[in-house]
């Protein structure tokens, strides 16, 4: 006979149907459903996974929460994968359904911390009270998940075993970026392996986003082989390890990550509104929220872009009349009315042996104090603004998350650093797109000529699993 467990299906446009349990009504079973239901997951239907790109990608209107359900589906087939190679290096692994049930909800609730505008939020809110998404989603996920996540006993794929129950603190640690490549680490070996499904070059959560946002763009329909790099992984003693006969896959995958940074979260029109929202956020912060998120978890948990859309459009009819203005600039904002455009761009890559940090395009600041000393008098003190957005194309040796990602060399039989391999070492470490920014088209030739001038003279890690 049929177990009375009916699990559920849901239909993602990227993924097809995904699995997910729920429990039999009277049963008092709590299930994956009781996470996916819940308000602190619910809230992600309304903040948009491109933070502003959806202004100028129509069809781009995608949440965090269509993303977590398509991380946490991929999380179930890295498990599925993964599971004997991870066991054969740590025979103390807990059972399969254990791992699984981990990294999926790990996958689910990776995004959990977030406010309006993804990561945009991260830098000019969150890391005043030196917070970024993936910390406060930590607290979260111990504080207000654990009781519901050590309750979890079955996953699609199976049931945990006696004794068995998922510790929150795992789940918390699995989210979070490594702060350095030798972080010392009382975690059992096994846990330390999966983080790189999370952290690493090629994770659930990227694999998702990619897949996702070039087809929700536009940009491609089937952008890259997600089956091909999970039949080519398998975990060693030196971690999450790619057969060489997977590497052009990896490659092909990072490529389209970096292209989909360059024409979509870097449009030039994207950063533009990017920085009108900075400008617009910077005078409206004190009146958005009240504080430190964890000291306000109730509010923080109402906060999405659906809900401060809706306070600022109040503004206009507030009685503060420094509000009244302030919902005026809001208001320009929602119907895209964009107060940048761009002057001029300029592209650099870097390379293993450049020092990215020594270069004058690392700071957009001394940029533009360059670019006004070229500028004739009488556009000096022209309204002028630098945007430089930087995408880590592959992690640098040195930084936090190397040490993650291995190959396997099949002519000679052993694991190697993926970076080892010509064809991934040949890759650039980075690059960054510097452009000038204008209010007045009569500025845009003076202020071109300047940038491009800099260019005849003469870095850090992401905080976050972006």
């Amino acid at each position: 006979m049929r177990s009375r467990h009916l699990d559920s299906l849901t239909h993602d446009a990227v993924h097809g149907y995904l699995p997910f349990t729920t429990a039999a009504e009277g049963s008092g079973e709590i299930a994956e459903r009781d996470l996916v239901d819940h308000p602190w997951v619910q809230r992600l239907r309304h903040i948009r996974q491109l933070q502003t790109a959806w202004w100028v990608f129509p069809t781009a209107e995608h949440t965090r929460f269509q993303h977590v359900l398509g991380a946490m589906h991929l999380a179930g087939r890295a498990a599925e994968a993964l599971y004997p190679s991870l066991r054969e290096v740590y025979p103390d692994t807990p059972s399969c359904a254990y791992v699984t049930t981990l990294l999926r909800m790990a996958a689910l609730l990776h995004d959990v911390g977030h406010g309006p505008f993804g990561h945009f939020f991260d830098e000019h809110f969150l890391r005043k009270y030196n917070l970024t998404h993936e910390t406060l989603g930590a607290q979260i996920i111990v504080d207000e998940l654990g009781d519901l996540l050590r309750s979890i006993r079955r996953n699609p794929q199976g049931t945990l075993e006696d004794g068995e129950a998922l510790e929150p603190s795992q789940i918390a640690w699995l989210i979070q970026r490594p702060a350095t490549a030798t972080e010392s680490t009382d975690w059992p070996g096994w846990l330390s392996h999966l983080r790189a499904l999370l952290s690493g070059i090629y994770t659930v959560d990227n694999m998702d986003f990619v897949l996702r946002d070039a087809y929700m763009s536009g940009y491609n329909q089937r952008s890259v082989d997600v089956d091909r790099l999970l039949h080519y992984s398998f975990f060693t003693d030196a971690g999450l390890t790619i057969h060489d006969r997977g590497l052009d896959t990896l490659v092909r995958f990072m490529g389209v990550r970096a292209e989909l940074f360059r024409t979509i979260y870097f449009h030039r029109t994207v950063r533009a509104i990017d920085l009108t929202l900075k400008d617009l956020f910077a005078e409206s912060r004190e009146h958005l929220f009240p504080g430190d998120p964890r000291e306000h978890l109730d509010e923080y948990q109402a906060f999405t872009e659906a809900s401060l859309f809706t306070d600022v459009k109040r503004w206009m009819a507030d009685s503060n009349p420094a509000k009244q203005k302030l919902g005026t600039r809001w208001n320009r904002l929602l119907t895209r009315e964009i107060t940048w455009r761009m002057a001029s761009q300029v592209n650099l890559v870097f390379g293993e042996s450049d020092h990215e940090s020594a270069s004058i395009f690392s700071d957009s600041e001394l940029v533009e104090r360059k670019m006004r000393q070229r500028l004739e008098a009488s556009f000096s003190e022209i309204p002028l603004r630098i945007d430089i957005a930087r995408h880590i194309h592959r992690p640098h040796t040195r930084g936090p998350v190397s040490g993650q990602n291995f190959l396997y060399d099949s002519a000679q039989d052993q694991v190697r650093p993926l970076a080892a391999h010509e064809l991934f070492s040949r890759m650039p470490i980075s690059y960054r797109i510097c452009r000038a920014y204008v209010q007045d088209s009569a500025h845009v030739k003076p202020v071109s000529v300047a940038l491009e001038s800099l260019l005849k003279g003469p870095g850090s890690d992401d905080l976050t699993n972006m």
